[in-house]
């Protein structure tokens, strides 16, 4: 009777041991989602709001033909007049995916608790996300705000948001 325990607890031990082991030696799943890409570390480049070039999209471009994408001014007359003040997008090129530059209005940002922007950078990122758009969102200071950055190669989209911590007076807190 002993040894017959004794036989199970070995078998037991073996049988966990051999599942710990497969799980660290065993690749990762081609299953795995791959990882969303960082955002973007191109410079905001404000001129465009006031001297547009054809290949970008801003709070004022508006074609008469079709609908202008993306099509961000529902959010901005909805919701977001106040806070969202302009934005820029760029078409996709050989070396970045498409994003949109939101420009906010800081008094604005400033004042609004973690949750609040957080909430704003969601629904923004949504709605481009459903364009092919990634985002970043800046002040007119050319400050990054935060991004909503998504892997477009996976269905659904998986996407990050990042957002950074300033506190109400906008200093970021000591560590």
């Amino acid at each position: 009777m002993y040894i017959l325990k004794l036989c199970e607890r070995q078998t037991s031990f073996l049988l966990l041991l051999t599942i710990s082991l497969t799980a660290l030696v065993v690749p990762p799943s081609l299953a795995e989602t791959p990882p969303i890409p960082s955002p973007s570390s191109a410079p905001l480049e404000l001129d465009l709001l006031t001297k547009p070039k054809d290949y970008v999209i801003t709070a004022n471009t508006i074609n008469p033909e079709r609908l202008t994408v993306p099509s961000l001014w529902w959010a901005q007359q909805n919701s977001e007049k106040k806070l969202l003040d302009n934005w820029i997008a760029y078409p996709a090129s050989d070396k970045e995916p498409a994003r949109v530059d939101l420009i906010v209005n800081q008094q604005i940002w400033s004042l609004l608790e973690y949750v609040e922007r957080y909430d704003f950078v969601n629904r923004l990122g949504s709605a481009a996300r459903n364009f092919g758009y990634n985002v970043r969102v800046f002040n007119y200071q050319k400050e990054p705000l935060a991004t909503y950055t998504c892997n477009f190669s996976t269905s659904p989209a998986s996407c990050s948001i990042q957002t950074t911590v300033k506190n109400k007076i906008g200093l970021q807190p000591s560590l």
